[in-house]
């Protein structure tokens, strides 16, 4: 032992080193290198290849100037495993060094709390504010979880990074969907489905799919959507939010194909899976089903199927989610259930009471650019029976694109 560690000391020497300018150069104490070369212990395997480079060797050779050492191995007959011996003082600085890199951190989890709870309200103000200021909140918050990423960080911390950029950047897609920026919504998604699959996060990467599903249906690519919508059915965890809001978009895209039977089985299972769910702490909120959603889904794919039954379930959800009279203090859905509604009764020539449940639709403000579709096939049901409404019906219709221009 004593002739090995003699080499590695007058290797040392040789290459013009002290023990103490040897520490220096490998960032440990002197004692180490003495201890070293006493026999005591070895270089920990990181500092090894430093260790060969400054005494000009390969790491095997270095290797093997430790490898017949009997105080690693021990005597001839001896399991090692089983040896008494004293841990080195490195042992236990070594470990508190590597605890204090992984839990070292610039960012905090009140500075996630926050960010999670940014993120609540902006999901939660969604059915009654404008996307285009929601987007602006939404580019600053991201703009921070971009900053953060560059931060010292604990392991945790930086999974939940990701979890609420994934979050952000989801949210982020469906406004531009909502603004007809599709290149823009391409990117987010992208980087919300990356991100989501990058901290392991399902919810959030069926969401990525869902949400596509939801854009491609706007522009009348039904099969599209449906691939899509199925997509994110399988990998969405069972019975959560995302699952549940898929199989309502298959339910939505069957409609339009004209699968009358699987469309009715998809609102089935919808209804299965949302009964089963108990009412959220938030129901506002984008990406937690309420079960009272189903509902003006329901009516949605009724409508898109031609079936009479949409007005009832269109009817309920206005009821139940009307906050007043006054039409421009109405939720989203509430104005997707009118534009429903005004559906079916044009379907059985109730034309007073189409042309009234669309106008309100209309000027309720809440009908965004990626629903003016909707909106735009009632009006044109409207024209075509050339009702007296039609002139005024067409005017707001102008005024809402007007508004999601601005």
């Amino acid at each position: 032992m004593a002739g090995k560690r003699q080499g590695f000391a007058k290797r040392r020497k040789a290459c013009g080193y002290t023990q103490e300018q040897f520490a220096d150069a490998i960032a440990v104490d002197r004692t180490t290198v003495q201890r070293w070369e006493k026999g005591d212990n070895d270089p920990q395997p990181w500092l090894r290849p430093r260790i060969a480079t400054l005494l000009d060797m390969t790491p095997g050779e270095l290797d093997s100037l430790f490898s017949s050492d009997a105080g690693i191995h021990g005597p001839l007959g001896v399991n090692p495993w089983t040896v008494d011996s004293v841990s080195s003082p490195d042992d236990e600085t070594d470990a508190w060094e590597l605890m204090r890199r992984v839990q070292a951190s610039d960012v905090g989890s009140a500075t996630l709390d926050r960010l999670d709870h940014a993120f609540d309200e902006l999901a939660t103000a969604y059915p009654v504010t404008p996307p285009q200021e929601l987007m602006q909140r939404v580019r600053k918050h991201s703009a921070y979880v971009t900053r953060l990423l560059d931060a010292r960080k604990s392991l945790n911390e930086h999974r939940r990074l990701l979890v609420v950029g994934g979050w952000l950047s989801l949210f982020g897609a469906t406004l531009h969907i909502d603004l007809k920026q599709d290149q823009a919504a391409t990117a987010r998604l992208q980087t919300a489905a990356a991100l989501a699959r990058e901290a392991g996060n399902a919810e959030i990467e069926a969401w990525c799919f869902e949400t596509d599903a939801w854009r491609v249906l706007t522009e009348g690519d039904y099969a599209r959507a449906l691939e899509l919508s199925q997509i994110a059915q399988q990998i969405a965890p069972a019975g959560g939010s995302a699952a549940i809001q898929s199989a309502a978009q298959e339910g939505r895209a069957r409609a339009r194909l004209g699968q009358s039977r699987e469309t009715y089985t998809a609102i089935d299972r919808v209804q299965r899976m949302s009964a089963s769910l108990r009412r959220p702490d938030r129901p506002e909120h984008h990406y937690r089903y309420d079960p009272a959603k189903a509902l003006a889904y329901t009516a949605t794919t009724l409508a898109w199927a031609g079936d009479s039954a949409a007005e009832p379930y269109a009817r309920e959800a206005i009821a139940r989610l009307s906050p007043s009279d006054d039409v421009r203090k109405w939720p989203r859905r509430v104005a997707s259930a009118n534009i429903d509604l005004a559906l079916v009764l044009l379907s059985e020539n109730r034309m007073d009471e189409a042309c009234d449940a669309a106008q309100k639709a209309i000027l309720s403000g809440r009908v965004v650019p990626s629903n003016h579709w909707r909106a735009l096939e009632v009006v044109k049901a409207v024209e075509a029976r050339q009702l007296p409404e039609a002139p005024d019906l067409r005017d707001a219709y102008q005024g809402l694109k007007a508004l999601g221009r601005t």
